[in-house]
């Protein structure tokens, strides 16, 4: 009987399956990017989305599979990983779903989505809970073409949309590793006051926004305990993950940063045990955003149990 299923980014399958392992749950088998088993479900930060109530349901015929989708609830994604043209057919049946493109920063859609697959041409997978909101657990937004200097704000944006919550004006957000600017383009954007380090020279346009100041130095150079406190710690940068560990603990020990949104950035293996301290940390959310690459987004917030998601 399976009782949870994970579904992988595309090429992730394997960070998703060794995760598991380490959390004691087996893949009884891949269907597709879904891994599923007969456990419970569980955290699992590779996956994109979660399966925490997924039933096998028989389907003799594709009025019987929409008719039984409809009985549960409104509003199903489909992951047509297997017999395509039927569960075409069955997701012609059912109301329509409009996953049109965000425009941050809006907040991430609140409505009720479940999650179905066929397993055979006669038995179906369905899930009426998980884990993300977004059709195959990935948010698209309206992007800006010109603005960025690079397209990584949109993995910023995905962050800041699922924890539901970013700077403003008032708050002092600390970039580290800032060049060549795309997240301090992205936080300049919200109105607060923007303090960009990197080494690295800065995107022009980027370094002329009023409310950015250009710190040209290393990140690790600074020493938490003599910096001015800040309400934001952003890093994105190029590092092992146990060095940006280091320093987060150093900015957290200092109690000059209140939340932090890192990206961890594996190189070559997947460092699963410093992932595992990351997602340790009281309040942590750790995830792989659909506008990741070899990438897990570490989020803390100070209010982290007062904030839902």
């Amino acid at each position: 009987m399976i009782r949870s299923a994970y579904l992988a980014d595309e090429g992730f399958e394997p960070e998703v399956e060794e995760e598991l392992r380490r959390a004691g749950v087996a893949v009884a088998q891949w269907h597709g990017r879904l891994a599923l088993s007969e456990a419970p479900p569980v955290p699992c930060a590779w996956a994109l989305d979660i399966w925490t109530d997924p039933r096998e349901i028989e389907v003799p015929s594709i009025k019987a599979a929409a008719g039984s989708l409809r009985a549960i609830q409104r509003n199903w994604s489909l992951e047509a990983m297997a017999h395509h043209r039927r569960a075409a057919l069955i997701e012609a049946a059912l109301p329509p779903l409009k996953a049109r493109a965000l425009r941050f920063p809006e907040p991430a859609p609140t409505g009720h989505l479940g999650g179905w697959t066929l397993l055979a041409p006669d038995r179906m997978l369905a899930s009426p809970t998980k884990s993300s909101p977004f059709l195959h657990g990935a948010v698209r937004f309206e992007e800006d073409r010109e603005g960025p200097p690079s397209r990584a704000y949109l993995k910023l944006w995905e962050a800041l949309t699922r924890i539901g919550r970013w700077p403003g004006p008032g708050e002092v957000a600390l970039d580290l590793g800032a060049a060549p600017g795309g997240w301090s383009w992205a936080l300049a954007q919200l109105g607060c006051q923007v303090v960009a380090v990197d080494k690295a020279a800065m995107d022009p346009a980027v370094a002329a926004l009023p409310n950015v100041a250009i710190r040209t130095e290393s990140a690790f150079g600074l020493e938490p305990e003599k910096q001015p406190a800040v309400d934001w710690l952003f890093s994105d940068i190029i590092c092992y993950p146990a060095r940006l560990l280091a320093l987060v603990r150093r900015w957290r020990e200092a109690g000059r940063a209140r939340n932090f949104v890192c990206t961890l950035k594996f190189q070559g293996e997947t460092d699963h045990e410093t992932a595992a301290a990351f997602a340790a940390i009281p309040g942590a959310r750790l995830f792989h955003g659909a506008h990741n690459k070899h990438e897990l987004m570490f989020c803390l917030l100070e209010d982290a149990d007062r904030v839902a998601g």
